[in-house]
């Protein structure tokens, strides 16, 4: 697009009436021109006015044009500055240019058809030195909305909960994010490993540098090497160019491999060198490159047994094992899943402009029974549906939609560990919960057979599970909770709820139940 160049003055300073005369002849019409008549009264009129080019007279009583354009470069930074002269003092002139004091200058007489062709260069020089500033301050600005967007859409990742299998796992997070040391992060699927993986990022020295994510079990092995350490060009059919592996672009940052128990036992030996050495070669190149790159690692495959069938390299285990954390399951995080519910409903509402959403009871207890094989990425799926399909402000039973996996989930989950003390996290020194007692249809349990319908079946195995519970910590509530994975007031609810409150003397009983009324204890 052309310059309106009419929309940027032009300052012209000279003693002599007659020269800025000649100025004003010659370009009024094409310029937006401002004359002064000493370098005193251009230096007030800068107070003002905004030049996009300064055109001064060298040799002017009390100050020159060159002392002129160093003063102007204080008021207005951005102004072009040109000079003219009549004299011999070009050393000065050149002196002033190389020192960026000046853009330009021209001898007299000059000659109209050259000034124009000047003092147009001189406007655009000015007009993009204007538009790189603001385009700069576009891009850091964008890129502090891109950095927040980072943070805050991460909170943490959607780390929600507040039970003690996931606390072990923030205090480990803690532990490790002010180190360089390696990670390995162990879990199921869906328990949120690179969100844990982001938080040790964020959380350390390196925060402010790239974070990279692979995924080993998503690219072929002939693919995955030049995806991690980069490619020559020629290096191989369809390398058209160079191109930078994962490692270079996490320079100075973290890189995320997840699903690393899927590595090719070629590239296993060249991420052995990068770890031990910090120093690596692209595909099809000759030359060394260096990174400084914390790696931290994810997997849901059981290592060792891959070490001990000869399909993982023992010595990359030992340098990626040096602190492993293990993130529990969601049906080990007992109310959490509520706190997660919760928390996704409100984010789904709040990105699609949404009212917000409520829990009904049968759903929560719903929630709260389902073992969730995928975790939390399963939950997040059945929530987006119900709030999908929910009508009204409140997701009921009905809206709930668990998949064709629910029945497998459910036959299959772990017996109750009513009796049992803490399950220990693996690869942790602290202690997480028992699991709790899955709620649904499993075998074995009693009351309402498979034709009820499925609220009696979530109800009558809730109140066996209570029981058990109950039952077998000899009526130690607090040990009967932790089992269950609900919180005691919670669980004095139930009791009352599922006519339990005969196999607790009333002077335990009643207290309890008040006391939770006025905790603002569950009452589903």
């Amino acid at each position: 697009m052309e310059l309106d160049y009419r929309a940027y003055p032009v300052l012209v300073v000279d003693d002599e009436q007659d020269n800025l005369d000649a100025f004003r002849f010659n370009f009024k019409k094409g310029f937006d021109l401002h004359t002064a008549q000493s370098g005193a009264e251009a230096l007030a009129l800068l107070a003002t006015l905004d030049p996009a080019v300064i055109v001064s007279d060298q040799r002017m009583p009390k100050l020159t044009g060159i002392e002129l354009l160093r003063q102007a470069a204080a008021l207005r930074p951005d102004a072009v500055g040109i000079i003219l002269t009549a004299y011999t003092d070009v050393d000065v002139l050149i002196e002033a240019v190389n020192l960026g004091h000046l853009y330009r200058y021209m001898t007299k007489p000059w000659d109209s058809r050259e000034m124009k062709a000047v003092l147009r260069q001189a406007i655009e020089r000015f007009h993009l030195g204007r538009e790189n500033r603001r385009l700069a301050e576009q891009l850091r600005h964008y890129a502090g909305y891109l950095e927040y967007q980072a943070h805050s859409a991460f909170d943490f990742g959607a780390i929600v909960g507040s039970s003690p299998a996931l606390q072990v796992v923030l205090e480990r997070v803690e532990q490790v994010a002010s180190t360089s040391a390696t990670v390995l992060l162990r879990g199921e699927t869906g328990t949120g490993k690179e969100m844990v993986a982001r938080a040790i990022h964020l959380c350390s020295e390196r925060a402010e540098r790239p974070f990279v994510a692979v995924n080993c079990a998503a690219l072929p092995a002939e693919l995955l090497e030049s995806e991690l350490f980069g490619h020559e060009k020629g290096a191989f059919t369809g390398a058209v160019a160079q191109r930078k592996g994962r490692f270079e672009l996490a320079d100075g940052g973290s890189l995320f491999l997840d699903e690393v128990g899927d590595l090719p036992m070629e590239v296993q030996v060249k991420l052995l060198r990068v770890l031990q050495e910090r120093e690596f070669e692209r595909v099809g190149g000759s030359g060394t490159l260096k990174v400084d790159v914390r790696l931290i690692s994810a997997t849901n495959r059981d290592l060792e047994a891959l070490v001990a069938a000869g399909q993982f390299r023992q010595d990359l285990y030992y340098r990626l094992n040096v602190f492993p954390i293990a993130l529990p399951p969601l049906r080990e995080r007992g109310d959490d899943v509520l706190l997660l519910a919760e928390h996704f409903l409100e984010r789904f509402a709040r990105e699609n402009r949404r009212p917000p959403l409520e829990l009904a009871p049968d759903a929560r207890a719903a929630l709260v029974a389902y073992g969730f094989p995928g975790n939390v990425r399963e939950l997040q799926n059945v929530l987006e549906r119900a709030a999908i399909m929910a009508r009204g402000g409140a997701i009921g039973l009905s809206d709930l939609d668990f998949g064709p996996r629910a029945a497998a989930a459910t036959s299959s989950a772990p017996a109750p560990v009513a009796a049992a003390g803490p399950a220990r996290s693996i690869g942790s020194s602290g202690a997480g919960p028992a699991a709790p007692t899955p709620l649904m249809g499993g075998r074995g349990s009693s009351g309402a057979g498979p034709a009820a319908p499925l609220r009696e079946r979530l109800h009558e195995e809730e109140r066996q599970a209570i029981l058990r519970a109950i039952e077998a910590s000899g009526c130690n509530i607090a040990a009967a909770a932790r089992a269950l994975g609900i919180n005691r007031s919670t669980l004095y609810f139930r009791i009352k709820k599922f006519g339990l409150d005969h196999l607790l003397p009333t002077r335990i009983l009643e207290p309890q139940l008040a006391s939770a009324r006025s905790e603002g204890g569950d009452e589903g």
